[in-house]
């Protein structure tokens, strides 16, 4: 009699399961971590982000570091190192630059200066800062536009919608500069007006402290933090976390605003991803 077919091999499936690498078993000793559970340990999965396209509101005191005027380069290239790590962690970013280390329109204001002049020279400080922050950004490889208000085709682009949805869309950081265009409304209220414009889920405001308190923690040991608090209690208590105009505009769009500390290397890249100390203003 003829020997049956061994059936064994058409049976075998056509590729076998390749066997755990030497000194790992298959088995649920080790997980995979949680996104929850990640750090920034060498190694670890990145947490997600929480905001995938951000509003970065900086005073222009911010960038004069120690000095008592102007920019202060070190200061500079630490806050475009802040933006750098957040842009490669895949956010899109908009900012907006406030002019006070040049020139502050209010208090030109104050020493007599006509009003509408005043602001119109505060403009153009912010295009200076927008500049600098843009050279820092640019020679640590990250593509930005400076976009402002008052046309200077020399120097930068005019504002138009589309056009910066569309550089957002492409990876490169946004700098609107010289405030609305208009006297009389501060660096604020055009974060604000961008942000909502640029349809951003939050506004991110640098600050000296890691919050917002009910006093000034810089001089008041006894001073509050608060954790979350809505808008109409920021008016109301007349908290100075943005101008009035900035946050009733907030509030009309839903815009939550996070308030944090910049002073703290990687606190930028924390909060983006929902992390660290800071308040959040919402509803």
């Amino acid at each position: 009699m003829s020997k049956p077919p061994d059936r064994s091999a058409a049976e075998a499936p056509a590729t076998m399961p390749a066997p755990p690498p030497a000194g790992e078993e298959a088995s649920a000793a080790s997980p995979v971590p949680a996104a929850d559970e990640s750090t920034d340990q060498p190694g670890a999965r990145p947490a997600p982000l929480r905001y995938r396209r951000i509003m970065l509101k900086i005073s222009g005191e911010a960038l004069m570091g120690d000095q008592g005027y102007g920019l202060h380069p070190p200061t500079v290239a630490r806050i475009a190192d802040e933006v750098k790590k957040v842009h490669d962690m895949g956010a899109e970013i908009c900012m907006v630059i406030g002019g006070g280390n040049i020139f502050r329109g209010l208090q030109g204001s104050a020493q007599g200066m006509e009003r509408t002049t005043a602001d119109y020279m505060g403009m153009l400080a912010t295009v200076m800062n927008a500049l600098a922050m843009q050279s820092a950004l640019e020679d640590r490889g990250v593509f930005t536009r400076v976009i402002s208000a008052i046309p200077m085709d020399q120097i930068c682009e005019p504002y138009i919608r589309r056009r910066a949805v569309r550089h957002l869309e492409k990876g490169r950081v946004c700098i609107f500069a010289a405030g609305t265009g208009n006297p009389y409304f501060t660096t604020d209220t055009a974060a604000t007006l961008r942000a909502s414009e640029m349809a951003c889920e939050a506004i991110f405001k640098g600050t000296k402290v890691d919050g917002v308190y009910d006093k000034d923690p810089m001089t008041d040991p006894d001073a509050r933090r608060f954790d979350e608090i809505s808008y109409d209690e920021v008016l109301q208590k007349n908290l100075k976390v943005m101008d009035a105009s900035a946050i009733a505009l907030a509030r009309d769009n839903k815009l939550p605003i996070i308030v944090f500390s910049l002073e703290r290397p990687g606190a930028l890249a924390d909060v983006v991803r929902g992390r660290g100390t800071y308040t959040i203003v919402h509803e």
